[in-house]
C-alpha cells in the first residue's frame, strides 16, 4: 500500500534531498502534492512526479490524497505546520529539524500529536543511521564510562546547505550576508542560536543518548565566516561542538568522537544530501589497535522515512516523550549559548 505525501516547502533541501529520498521508498510512499510560499517553485518540482502544486499550506492540507505531511519550510514555521497537519486529520508528519524553536512550542506540538494519535518523525538522519546504532551498542555494551564527546563539522561550498543553515529567522537582530557582524553581541547570540538549532541539532539526539541531562554551557564563540564553537557539560560528560562553513573549503568533514574509559569511537558521517551508505565507524584502543565497522546499508535519510512507514503500519510506536526530550535538550543548549554571547561573554 502506498501513502500519499504532501510536501510543505519547495526550497533547495526539498529538491536536492527529500524528493529523491522519498522516491527511494517509492514502493510505500508517493509525493502527491507540493506547496511553496508563493515563490512558484512548487510547480517545477511537482511536474517531475506528476504531483499537484499550490501556494501556501491550506490547499495541501485540504487535499484528501495527502495522508502524510512533510514539513520542510523555514524553521520558524515547523511547529505551526505540524499543528495544522494534526488539525487537518493527517495520519503522519515528517518534520524537518528543528521541531520547534522554544519550549512552549515543542510541548504544544508533541501534545497535539499525542492527543490525535498522529505519527511523528523528526528528520535527524544521523540518529537513524545504522552506524550510530552499531557505535552506541559498542559503547553501551562495554559498560565503560563516557568521558568526552566531540563533534567537528567543516562544510565546503554547498549552495542548498548554505541557504538552509543561514535561514536566520530572528526579527530582532537579522545578520548581514554573506557574513554576520560578529562584533555585535546580539547578532552573535541570535546567529549561533539559529546555527545550533539548524545545524548542530543533527547530532544532539546522539549526544543525549549518551549524556541525557544538560547541565551548563562552558564557552560559546562564533567562528567566522559562519560557524560556532561551543563547549558544554551534560550528565558529567564534556561535550564540544565546532562547525564552520568555508566558502572555499576542502572536502566535507562531519565527525563525532566519543571517548570512553576504554577506547575512542569515531564516526565519519557522509556529506549532506548524499546517498552513500552509512557513516564509517572506527574504534581505537589505547594499544593502537583499530577496528572498522562496515559502512554498507541504507543511509539515515532513507532510514528515517522507513521508520515513518513502520509507524503507519503499526510496527513501531511513536516515542513522543523522546521527541520532546530531544527538542528540549537542543533548546536548552541553544538558549544557554545565546545568553552567554548576548552578555558579551564567550
Amino acid at each position: 500500500m502506498r501513502h500519499g505525501v504532501g510536501v510543505i516547502g519547495a526550497g533547495p533541501g526539498v529538491a536536492a534531498l527529500h524528493l529523491p529520498t522519498i522516491a527511494r521508498v517509492g514502493d510505500r510512499l508517493e509525493v502527491v502534492h507540493i506547496s511553496d510560499d508563493g515563490s512558484g517553485r512548487a510547480a517545477g518540482l511537482a511536474a517531475r512526479s506528476g504531483a499537484r502544486a499550490s501556494a501556501g499550506a491550506a490547499e495541501l492540507l485540504a487535499d484528501p490524497a495527502v495522508e502524510v505531511v512533510a514539513v520542510c519550510g523555514p524553521p520558524h514555521t515547523h511547529a505551526e505546520h505540524v499543528r495544522a497537519s494534526v488539525a487537518a486529520g493527517k495520519r503522519a508528519v515528517f518534520c524537518e529539524k528543528p521541531l520547534a524553536l522554544d519550549h512552549a512550542e515543542a510541548a504544544e506540538v508533541i501534545e497535539a500529536c499525542r492527543a490525535a494519535g498522529t505519527a511523528l518523525i523528526v528528520g535527524t538522519n544521523h540518529l537513524f543511521d545504522e552506524a550510530w546504532g552499531r557505535a552506541r551498542h559498542h559503547i553501551m555494551a562495554g559498560g565503560d564510562d563516557v568521558r568526552s564527546i566531540a563533534i567537528t563539522v567543516a562544510l565546503p561550498p554547498n549552495g542548498p546547505l548554505h541557504e538552509l543553515v543561514t535561514e536566520f529567522t530572528s526579527t530582532s537582530a537579522p545578520p548581514a550576508r554573506p557574513a554576520p557582524d560578529w562584533s555585535d553581541a546580539a547578532v552573535a547570540a541570535a546567529v549561533v542560536r539559529q546555527l545550533l538549532l539548524g545545524l548542530g541539532i543533527h547530532d544532539l539526539p546522539l549526544v543525549r543518548d549518551l549524556a541525557p541531562a544538560f547541565e551548563r554551557v562552558v564557552f560559546a564563540r562564533p567562528v567566522p565566516p559562519i560557524g560556532y564553537a561551543v563547549g558544554f557539560v551534560a550528565s558529567g560528560v564534556t561535550v564540544t561542538l565546532s562547525a564552520v562553513m568555508l566558502p572555499d573549503g576542502p572536502e566535507a568533514l562531519w565527525r563525532m568522537q566519543v571517548g570512553t574509559s576504554r577506547d575512542l569511537v569515531q564516526l565519519d558521517f557522509r556529506p549532506a544530501f548524499v546517498h552513500d551508505g552509512t557513516a564509517r565507524v572506527r574504534v581505537r584502543t589505547p594499544d593502537g589497535r583499530v577496528t572498522e565497522y562496515s559502512s554498507e546499508g541504507e543511509d539515515g535519510y532513507v532510514a528515517e522515512w522507513r521508520a515513518l512507514v513502520a509507524l503507519l503500519d503499526g510496527a513501531d510506536a511513536v516515542e513522543y516523550d523522546e521527541l520532546l526530550a530531544d527538542a528540549q535538550f537542543a533548546i536548552d543548549l541553544a538558549d544557554a549559548a545565546s545568553a552567554l554571547l548576548a552578555q558579551g561573554r564567550s
